[in-house]
């Protein structure tokens, strides 16, 4: 029995489908969607390295989240292009462990940098005159590296605790990554611990990351109703895109991780997977710059040259 123990080391993601009709499109659109995320995250993060007039904290924070967006993308996506027009394609342990942990840490750094930016626009809004003085660039350069800090140092968690399971039974993940949940399911040890530590964590990272990026806004709201009717317009149209982007992002994640029943035996569905790993990084550098002017007047300025 000890010896069945320890023979699964390699496993099968199991995709997105298993029609074979399906293989070419889909492997199609998704090459499509990386490429477009790649270009739009990383020419985000140039055009904010080389225009001088987007060098301000909102943008340094920007560029800060583009890059995050670039690696939860890169963690996942390849992979699932060659789990597409490979169905037998293997994974090792160690493989599974390692998309795990990249995803892992980019995604709880986009959770803390959310934060940070919501705390810029908090600033910026509510404090105008202090906002050069309070958000320097020591500051930002600080709550950027505490932000991927903390991101890199979580995940370790999850996948030290990975070591205490053995794997006996089928080795087939019900997935398109190596997402946890459904990792604990092929485990022959009992996988309680690590699922309750996965949910004490993702409560509260998500649940502390949120409600402090609702109380900024609480405040900026009460500041924004005293302005002329200007002001709340650009006030609002300034804080619109980082909202927006805030309730994607936390939406699917609190009904992936958070909701009643999440655990190895009920993993989330797939679609709530796909939506935060491949769409919202797909989708963030066009929710911040296509209504945003001097992004767009930095692009016009960098195509010029």
């Amino acid at each position: 029995m000890e010896i069945n123990q320890t023979l699964v080391t390699e496993f099968i993601l199991k995709g997105l489908t298993d029609s074979t009709e399906l293989e070419v499109p889909l492997f199609l659109v998704f090459l499509l969607i990386y490429v477009t995320t790649m270009v739009g995250n990383l020419g985000l993060v140039f055009l904010i390295w080389k225009d001088p007039h987007l060098h301000t904290p909102m943008y340094f924070f920007l560029g800060s989240l583009a890059f995050a967006d670039a690696c939860t993308s890169s963690s996942v996506t390849p992979r699932l292009l060659v789990n597409i027009l490979d169905n037998g394609q293997m994974i090792s342990l160690f493989e599974c462990m390692a998309q795990y942990y990249f995803f892992g840490s980019s995604a709880t750094t986009e959770c803390f940098l959310l934060v940070v930016m919501a705390y810029d626009r908090y600033v910026a809004i509510c404090n105008p005159l202090l906002y050069l003085v309070v958000m320097s660039n020591r500051l930002c350069a600080s709550l950027i590296s505490m932000s991927y800090a903390i991101g890199f140092l979580h995940p370790i968690i999850h996948v030290g605790l990975l070591f205490r399971l053995t794997f006996c039974r089928f080795n087939v993940i019900d997935h398109f990554y190596c997402e946890i949940l459904p990792l604990y399911t092929l485990a022959c040890t009992d996988p309680s611990i690590n699922a309750l530590v996965v949910f004490i964590f993702a409560a509260f990272i998500q649940a502390i990351t949120f409600l402090t990026i609702v109380v900024s806004y609480v405040c900026v709201l009460f500041v924004i109703l005293k302005k002329s009717e200007k002001g709340r317009s650009k006030a609002f149209s300034t804080c619109s895109a980082h909202l927006l982007s805030v309730s994607l992002f936390y939406g699917t994640l609190f009904i992936m991780y958070v909701r009643p029943g999440s655990g190895p035996e009920k993993h989330q569905d797939k679609m709530y997977s796909l939506f935060y790993t491949i769409i919202i990084p797909l989708l963030n550098p066009f929710i911040y710059s296509l209504r945003n002017k001097e992004v767009l007047g930095a692009l016009r300025r960098i195509m010029k040259k």
